[in-house]
């Protein structure tokens, strides 16, 4: 492990514990060339499906990119990233529980917007908003209602680019 500070890779562990989740270890290091200290995360590599896109491409799963997508539809809201790690590890457990080597960019869609209405209402109206193209205040009033009571939002309408893209990303 390298030394974020100097680049050295000599360095030694203070300490190790579990996450509170107890899915990653978190060990606290001390370099031994300049003396700082730093923190590393380590968490079980898994196999996790790859996301089928609108265009038929493949991708590998992207934490890095659901969490963007998260941060994106919370941004400015009262959400703590704390509670966006914890439904992006639902999500990859929900994932991996799917039990299939693919998944539609539309079901993980659908699945962000099952954890995230439940999170916080109106991030999950503007993830809604760019997942499925909302057009007009009826879609949004839809939306709300669905939310109210307790349906799930129908997801009749044309599929939206994949999580992490922007409303302008729109490619085939």
């Amino acid at each position: 492990m390298r030394c974020p500070f100097c680049g050295d890779t000599d360095n030694r562990v203070m300490d190790s514990r579990l996450a509170r989740d107890e899915t990653e270890i978190r060990r606290r290091r001390e370099c031994q060339e300049c003396g700082r200290r730093f923190t590393t995360r380590e968490r079980l590599e898994a196999m996790l499906p790859k996301v089928v896109k609108r265009d038929e491409r493949r991708e590998e799963w992207s934490r890095a990119k659901l969490l963007t997508s998260l941060e994106k539809a919370c941004a400015k809201r009262p959400v703590p990233i704390d509670a966006l790690e914890r439904l992006a590890d639902r999500l990859e457990k929900r994932t991996q529980e799917f039990g299939e080597t693919e998944v539609s960019s539309r079901q993980l869609g659908e699945w962000i917007l099952d954890e995230l209405g439940g999170v916080d209402a109106m991030a999950g109206a503007r993830f809604a908003s760019v997942f499925r193209r909302f057009e007009g205040l009826a879609d949004y009033r839809a939306f709300f209602e669905a939310l109210e009571t307790g349906d799930a939002p129908s997801p009749g309408a044309p599929e939206a680019p994949e999580p992490g893209g922007e409303p302008g990303d729109r490619d085939a």
